[in-house]
């Protein structure tokens, strides 16, 4: 949802009017690049409170008491960087010279030497310049080093030596392509969105697993010709209950849940002798049953059952070539998968004891002595999660490949979540690379206008770049392995994030600025690499140069059609569309179609008491809405005027107005495929609505198992009228 047009007018809430940053405090925000002000969906320009500037100063290190500590933390940092010998990190773009400014003393020589990823050593050029500092201290030699034009895409580490006897100093090279190389498709791909959990087999533990995901797509392949299935994060969660449901606030964007392991496919299981196989049999006889009810979904159940039986299978003994293979795994994953697997073996054992995020100093951070003791001591324990790991990494490998057998000209679409839990192992082991005592959101738009928070620390801009950011790398890196193309909630914070601090409401947050160049590079550069796709959610609050400098580096944008309006409110026809987008009818932070169609989005918000206005205006407005649409279709032929108030011939007729489009891909829900009203999660809502525990429902309620799902009526029609 882009920014409306229309004249821009100043919005001071009396919050922001007591609360008014002073100058010095808007210096150090700057230097910081915190946003004193933003334009809002509404147009209007809204300032940021001083309260909210400290909070994020605060979670960056950064002291703000009062004027005089303002300006000492700004010249602080100016004089950091200007005696700093080399940047952290450089980031360009393929064919580009690159500067790196180099700092030392007055006369000294200096020499340097380009590591290149591959092993080559490559010689720069050296200019010299004598610069007086800006703190007035003694005269530094300021060398540039010209490193050449042709250097090869990757990651490549500059060495310099500031006279005899120095040690070496190191800075990060990423050479990033111009633009990502998006395959010639011809015909246009088109394919299906699901929410994983949600779609079982009678196969199923309970909950949809990494083999209904091979099955969804050879299905989706072979009896829809889609090209691919996009799901939501198949990220990790909490290793002992309660589970988090939503896949948007895991507890690690690297690593996946093993819940989603089907427990019968693992090589392993036909090995276990007579007892052992009753044994899981049993444990899943339960969880099996309930993939055919519609109640809510039971993850701490599901996961309880398939951990048990989990660990019955991890006692066979792998062969020799599976053990050389888990081995391989685990020492390509790399101290990542170690520390990860040990958080979860900690958190299990403190089920029973301690607070939440109350660890002791020994075990703060992987490196504490009372973590390298642990390890030690549960060693077994350890390599159990490592080994989980590798088992649902090979799952997942496998529905790639039964994709692109079926036919799929791109398989599996995965999701990147904004963030993750701040009790995580993420936030473990990140750190300080992570800023924390703040949360990400976003502040309030048409849809949620009370703004959002979801609770997640954001990266710290500057403690991230020192990192060269290859905690962000090897993210990105995760979520597109054994995937075609891969989609970012929230792609815009690449470029700036909602932060929340403390206990401020939503709305009292504060824009903080990345370095999208560099950020962007290094996800198209990882792209390139793994041959895949990039999917931007580029809804929201968006400043307008954002889609279109993603456009420029080969990043496709989003488009859902509900949000999709001219300057005067009415739906924006279809061919109108960007033609860089995946489009959409509907996204899950909204109801499904057939919901949206009867007003459920404003009963639904209504009933959380997320309105802020009169609901009488409101739903009048909804049907204004639903009018205007059903008219651009049936004006445009795609509907029959006699069909006005038939929600199935309305919901075909939108999905052939998509079709219609220029898009680069188009998406189905799966839910639309069969009618289901229940929307998958209500932002702005935690426990006042039961966000993704909802199982595949019809339109009456019935349950709807993936055996079923392309037999399902609905599904039938919409896919027949597709096919056409």
């Amino acid at each position: 949802m882009s920014e409306a047009d229309g004249p821009r007018a100043f919005t001071d809430a009396p919050r922001a009017r007591v609360n008014a940053p002073s100058a010095a405090l808007l210096r150090l925000a700057e230097a910081y690049g915190i946003a004193a002000e933003y334009t809002g969906w509404d147009g209007g320009v809204h300032r940021s409170s001083a309260q909210a500037i400290r909070g994020a100063l605060d979670a960056m290190g950064v002291s703000s008491d009062d004027d005089l500590t303002c300006q000492r933390e700004v010249d602080r940092l100016a004089g950091a960087r200007a005696l700093r010998s080399l940047p952290p990190v450089v980031v360009s773009r393929e064919g580009s010279t690159i500067e790196v400014p180099v700092r030392a003393p007055r006369g000294s020589s200096i020499a340097a030497m380009v590591r290149l990823e591959s092993g080559e050593i490559a010689t720069p050029d050296i200019a010299e310049a004598t610069v007086d500092p800006p703190d007035g201290g003694s005269r530094v030699l300021q060398a540039t080093i010209l490193t050449l034009p042709d250097l090869p895409l990757g990651y490549h580490t500059l060495e310099v030596v500031a006279g005899p006897g120095s040690a070496p100093e190191c800075c990060s090279i990423i050479v990033t392509p111009e633009r990502l190389s998006l395959p010639e498709f011809g015909r246009r791909p088109w394919g299906l969105t699901a929410h994983l959990p949600s779609i079982r087999s009678t196969a199923s533990w309970g909950i949809g697993d990494l083999a209904d995901l091979r099955d969804l797509a050879i299905l989706g392949a072979r009896k829809a010709g889609a090209d691919f299935i996009a799901v939501t994060p198949l990220c990790a969660a909490e290793p002992v209950p309660p589970l988090t449901p939503s896949p948007y606030l895991p507890t690690s964007r690297r690593f996946i849940h093993p819940l989603a392991i089907r427990v019968e496919d693992i090589p392993e299981a036909a090995y276990l002798d007579a007892a052992d196989r009753a044994l899981v049999a049993w444990l899943g006889e339960t969880p099996r049953k309930a993939s055919l009810n519609r109640l809510l979904l039971d993850r701490d159940a599901v996961w309880a059952a398939k951990k048990s039986a989990l660990e019955e299978v991890a006692k066979v003994p792998l062969t020799a070539a599976r053990q050389a293979e888990f081995e391989a795994f685990v020492a390509d994953q790399g101290p990542g998968l170690t520390d990860f697997a040990t958080w979860c073996a900690i958190v299990e054992s403190r089920a029973d004891g301690g607070e939440d995020g109350e660890w002791p100093q020994d075990f703060a951070h992987p490196a504490a002595p009372g973590v390298r003791d642990f390890r030690e001591a549960h060693r077994d324990r350890v390599r159990f999660f490592e080994w989980l790991q590798w088992v649902a990494d090979g799952q997942r490998e496998a529905a790639q490949e039964g994709a692109l057998r079926a036919g799929m000209r791109i398989g599996v679409v995965t999701d990147l979540a904004v963030g993750v839990n701040p009790l995580g192992a993420d936030a473990w082991t990140l750190g300080k690379v992570l800023a924390h005592g703040v949360g990400v959101g976003a502040p309030p738009d048409m849809y949620n206008q009370l703004g959002q928070n979801w609770s997640q620390p954001p990266w710290q801009p500057r403690a991230l770049e020192e990192a060269a950011y290859l905690p962000f790398r090897d993210v990105v890196r995760a979520t597109l392995r054994h995937a075609g193309a891969m989609r970012i909630d929230h792609i815009l914070g690449l470029f700036r994030l909602w932060w929340v601090p403390g206990d401020n409401p939503p709305e009292d947050g504060v824009y903080v600025r990345y370095d999208h160049e560099a950020l962007v590079g290094i996800l198209v550069l990882e792209a390139e690499r793994a041959g895949a796709i990039v999917i931007g959610e580029d809804l929201g609050t968006v400043e307008p140069w954002v889609s279109e400098y993603l456009d420029s580096r080969g990043v496709l944008g989003t488009s859902v059609m509900w949000f999709e309006k001219l300057s005067d409110g009415s739906p924006k026809p279809p061919e109108d569309y960007r033609p860089g987008v995946l489009a959409t009818v509907t996204v899950h932070d909204i109801p499904p179609t057939a919901a949206y169609l009867t007003g459920e989005h404003v009963t639904l918000r209504e009933s959380l008491g997320l309105l802020t206005g009169p609901v009488d205006e409101i739903r009048a407005e909804a049907n204004r809405e639903r009018e205007a649409m059903t008219r651009m279709l049936v004006d445009h032929g795609w509907l029959e005027p006699t069909a006005r108030e038939d929600n199935d011939a309305i919901l075909i007729g939108l999905h052939r107005a998509l079709l219609a489009s220029p898009c680069a891909l188009v998406g189905i829900s799966v839910p639309d495929l069969v009618g289901d009203v229940r929307a998958l999660n209500q932002p702005g809502t935690n426990n006042e609505y039961p966000n993704w525990k909802f199982p595949l429902c019809d339109g009456h309620g019935a349950p709807v198992t993936l055996d079923a799902l392309f037999d399902h009526p609905r599904a039938r029609a919409l896919l027949e009228a597709i096919r056409r």
